[in-house]
This record gives C-alpha cells, structure tokens and sequence, in this order.
C-alpha cells in the first residue's frame, strides 16, 4: 500500500499509532483492576495483557464488569486501584490519582466503539468523523476530511457523508462509529457489544468489517455476546464474572472445553437458550 493509501482511507492500523511496545513487552498491560461505584465493588482485581495486533474478546452475563473494564481502559471511568499501560509512553497509576495529561495520553492512545452508536445527532456523518481528530487532536481540517471520506469510501458510505444519523439504518450508524474511532488512528480499539443494538439482518455488515479489521492488524478488546464470533476472530478470550476474570485463554479452549464451572454454566446456556 502506498503512503497516499495509508493516509487516507486504509483499514491498517497507522504505523506509529501510540508508542511501539519496544522488547516484546505487550502492548496493554493491566494489574490490579479495581473500581467501585458507591458501596458496589465491580471490578476487584482485573489482571490483562494484549499484543499488538491480537484481538481479546470478554464474555460474560449482565453486570459482570466487562463494559467497566472496557471504560477503565479509555479512561471514561477512573479505577480505584491497579495500573493500566499502553505502550511503552502511557503508563497510569490509579493508586495515586491519574493527572489530566495522563488521561489524555491513556485516551489518545485508545478509541471506544459505543453499543448505542453515540453519534451527534445534529452533525453529519462526515462532521461526526471528523470531530475528534479536528477538536481533540488538533490536526488539520482539510487533512481529517482527506482521511474521513476514504475511510467512509472503505466501507461503503462514502454516499451518505452529508447525512444525519437518523437518515441511516442501525448498521449503517454503527459503521459511521467505527470510522470515527478509526479516524483517530488509535493503538487499541475497544468494542462495547458492538452489535446487540442491531436488527439481527444488519448484524453480519458490522461483524463482516470487524473481522477484516482484525485480519488487517489492529489491537482490539471486543466486548460481545456473540461466541461464535468470539470464537472466528479473537486470539484471546476472557470470561468475567462478578468483577474478576474467571477464566482466560485460546479460545477453542475456553469455549469448546472450559475448565471452570461457572464458565460452562455460561457458555452452555447462551449456546443452549431453550
């Protein structure tokens, strides 16, 4: 791919995207993972590790902590305890209170793809690719539309730039959410059940691009529903439960042979719903 290809429109993950994990050490590294919301401990103490260009998928049932891990990693919620590191230049402490220039590096370094879209619904698709690379990186305009507009070519919305959110399908909204994350050419992109908002036939469009983000490179944390999904494009899977991992391994074995209990409660009954 040629250096033009790269800059504008390219599904690769940008060389130099966040700082190089230099003597093989992982790209993330998290130890120690707690937060607490009021007198409700969610995360007790969540260790993780992910190489660059791996994907990890977390599965688990509703309010085990997966979502929480996933904003702890952006930064949209401040852990209580542990450490968080991405790279070898973004490294947080949150036994001491992190400073605002370290969550803005830890933020700079990662890209959330919301469940629920999250698009400004008075934007255009195009202002809403656009407006973190322009606000918040302060790169310049003419340069993030260059890039906006291949990225929406690549994945077949180049035609609806200038339209609003709720001039677009489920699928297409959520599309329109991982090019804006892509736009700002992260070291990590984290997936919130990127599909469970969808209609079941738009579904296999989102999954589809996921996957060919996955075969591209890029470093992912995919919080999903969808095992068998899991199961096709992630090289990691993590099984939470009740604010720790549970168990954490290749993923035929921890969802064709878990070794744990509660996990093949799990896996068998959404395997098995009736």
């Amino acid at each position: 791919m040629s250096p033009t290809d790269a800059a504008h429109g390219s599904l690769e993950p940008p060389a130099g995207a966040g700082a190089e994990d230099e003597g093989g050490r992982p790209l993330l590294r998290v130890r120690g993972l707690r937060k607490s919301f009021g007198s409700t401990e969610v995360l007790r103490s969540v260790d993780l590790s992910l190489d660059r260009g791996k994907v990890l998928a977390l599965i688990g049932p509703s309010g085990s902590g997966k979502t929480t891990v996933l904003r702890c990693l952006n930064g949209l919620e401040i852990a209580d305890g542990g450490t968080l590191a991405v790279g070898e230049d973004v490294s947080v402490d949150f036994a001491s209170r992190p400073t605002r220039r370290q969550l803005a590096a830890l933020r700079d370094r990662s890209a959330m793809v919301f469940q629920h879209y999250n698009l400004f619904p008075h934007k255009t698709v195009l202002e809403n690719v656009i407006e973190g690379p322009v606000v918040v990186q302060r790169r310049p305009r003419t340069e993030a539309v260059a890039d906006a507009e291949g990225l929406l070519d690549r994945v077949g919305l180049a035609q609806k730039r200038d339209a609003y959110p709720f001039e677009l399908s489920g699928g297409q909204q959520q599309r329109v959410g991982i090019v804006r994350a892509l736009a700002l050419q992260p070291a990590l992109l984290l997936f919130d059940e990127p599909t469970s908002a969808l209609d079941p036939e738009l579904v296999g469009d989102v999954l589809g691009l996921i996957k060919e983000l996955a075969h591209e490179g890029w470093t992912m944390v995919i919080v999903t529903h969808e095992l068998q999904f899991a199961r096709e494009v992630a090289h990691e899977v993590a099984f939470v439960d009740g604010g720790t991992i549970v168990e954490h391994g290749d993923p035929d074995l921890v969802l064709r042979a878990p070794q744990q209990e509660r996990t093949r409660q799990f896996v068998h009954r959404l395997l098995h719903p009736f």
